[in-house]
């Protein structure tokens, strides 16, 4: 799970009230994050740098709160994301409408893609936030976001990468090609001199930071370039941008571009692009987008981004069927708006209550109804465990024999607490529990066995588990699948039988835990 760290009293200004540490903990477990450390810029940089309490470093002791997100959640990996969506779920705030800047055809921003570019990353989109307000927190949260953006769902720039740049400094049309690397010059971000491309990759090769990226390209014959009409150079896509068009906290008008490998890529990222949506936030225009044309070599042009919901049909039996629940229409409608998605009831052709649920274009993750029904995971949350665990709770401690054909052990453990690589998810999910017994109840990835087939003598098998602890059982896996009851021994469905493997983890709560091999299902 991503972490985003965040300033307190930056946070609590922003949601309008403050919270004791243990509110603010409730909440985001309410929501569906998690409030995983309470720490100091100071330590912060003590810790990056290996140093002691004692030794004198600069920063302050400002409070910084490091929250676990979701990693499909990418609305909420800046300060504004999850000061929107926290807002909207404590019903402070309505959803908000994005919406496109109305542009004739004779004003809009355009680029030109040229031929070339097909041998190395043939795809560009673009969009301008006009009138934008930044100070230095604003600033350094656009900054941070971007690097995230560029970590997860741009895989490392290898499949998008984004370049930002201060409008008024540049003029359009722009155009994207690809020219041999002796021929693209320009001063880079943050540098003094001018650079040749070829010589730059050479320069950028003791860069701790850019020297990973360049692999993308420097074997191509050609390089990415954008430019602007004067010939002004934008970015060296993905490697680094012109120092021209720097933005910096005077920035008015923020011209942003996303290269890519992929068309449709290109434009799922871009209408989920947070720095599009969430910093329209401090636009002059308050959530308004102006588009950019892009036009192909093809002809064929396309206006972005388009910024719109879609709507799907969910009936109240399915939510309440994959969510394990039975809820009033009214409750689900009130859920759903808390969590962004806009509902609203209507009557299917067969007189069955359902939802017209608006997914808004900041809800990249929801994709289907299953994902509508999960309505804040169902009320579970994510665990993260050690795939590595002890011989004991990997077999005696789930009344479970080694058979000597399954289990990997580490031949030479550093620690008895890291013995044996999972066979199984049971035992690090009942160490959870068992940590957090004294949590409000109900307190609702991969493992490795041996395998001979295998060049390593092991391999991995993708599990998945859930575990509910309560007064009383409630989960209810099989029973929402149809899975039947059968006999002890009866392959034909499912039986229960009794153990005593909670008393080895000291958990007073009944429980249901369920692992599946979704490999399988696949």
């Amino acid at each position: 799970m991503p972490t985003v760290s965040v300033g307190r009293d930056l946070l609590f200004q922003a949601l309008g009230r403050t919270y004791t540490q243990d509110e603010f903990d409730e909440l985001c477990f309410e929501f569906g994050i998690e409030l995983d450390d309470v720490t100091t810029e100071k330590a912060i940089i003590r810790k990056e740098k290996h140093l002691k309490e004692e030794d004198g470093i600069g920063g302050d002791e400002e409070i910084i709160y490091k929250i676990d997100v979701p990693a499909n959640r990418y609305d909420l990996l800046c300060l504004e994301g999850l000061v929107q969506s926290l807002r909207i779920f404590c019903g402070v705030d309505s959803v908000p409408n994005y919406k496109v800047a109305g542009i004739s055809k004779e004003s809009i921003l355009k680029m030109h893609v040229k031929p070339e570019t097909s041998i190395i990353r043939p795809y560009v989109v673009c969009a301008v936030l006009r009138g934008i307000t930044f100070d230095e927190a604003r600033y350094n949260s656009f900054i941070d976001l971007q690097d995230k953006l560029h970590q997860n769902i741009c895989r490392r720039r290898t499949l998008v990468a984004i370049g930002t740049h201060d409008l008024d400094t540049i003029d359009g049309p722009f155009t994207y090609e690809a020219l041999p690397p002796s021929e693209i010059e320009f001063k880079p971000l943050k540098q003094v001199e001018t650079f040749k491309a070829d010589k730059l990759m050479e320069f950028y090769k003791s860069d701790l930071k850019l020297k990973k990226f360049l692999h993308i390209i420097e074997d191509s014959p050609v390089f990415p370039v954008i430019y602007d009409r004067n010939r002004t150079v934008l970015s060296l896509p993905p490697i680094i941008n012109g120092a021209h068009s720097a933005i910096s906290l005077q920035t008015k008008n923020v011209f942003i571009e996303c290269t890519a490998t992929d068309l449709t890529k290109a434009k799922m990222f871009f209408e989920h692009n947070g720095q599009v949506t969430m910093f329209s936030v401090y636009c002059e225009r308050k959530f308004e987008v102006e588009p950019v044309e892009v036009t192909y070599p093809d002809g064929k042009s396309y206006i972005c981004p388009e910024l719109s919901s879609y709507d799907m049909n969910v009936s109240l039996s399915y939510i309440n069927r994959i969510a394990g629940v039975s809820l009033e229409a009214n409750k689900v409608a009130g859920l759903l708006n808390k969590m962004q998605l806009h509902a609203e009831q209507s009557v299917s052709e067969d007189n069955e209550c359902t939802f017209i649920v608006s997914v808004p274009p900041t809800r990249s993750d929801v994709l289907h109804a299953c994902d509508v029904a999960e309505i804040a995971l169902c009320g579970y949350t994510e665990v993260l465990t050690w795939i590595l665990c002890s011989y004991k709770e990997n077999f005696s401690m789930l009344n479970r024999k080694d058979d000597k054909s399954t289990a990997v052990i580490i031949g030479n453990p550093r620690s008895a607490d890291f013995e044996v690589v999972r066979s199984s998810l049971m035992a690090g999910i009942l160490k959870t529990a068992a940590h957090n017994k004294d949590h409000p109840k109900p307190i609702s990835s991969d493992v490795s066995v041996l395998d001979g087939l295998k060049d390593v003598g092991a391999s991995n098998r993708r599990q998945l588990a859930a575990l509910y602890c309560g007064a009383t059982s409630g989960l209810r896996v099989m029973e929402v699948t149809g899975t039947p009851f059968a006999s002890a021994g009866d392959n034909t469905g499912y039986y229960i039988e009794q153990s005593d493997v909670l008393e080895n983890f000291d958990i007073p709560d009944p429980c249901s835990f369920v692992e599946l091999n979704i490999e399988s299902l696949l």
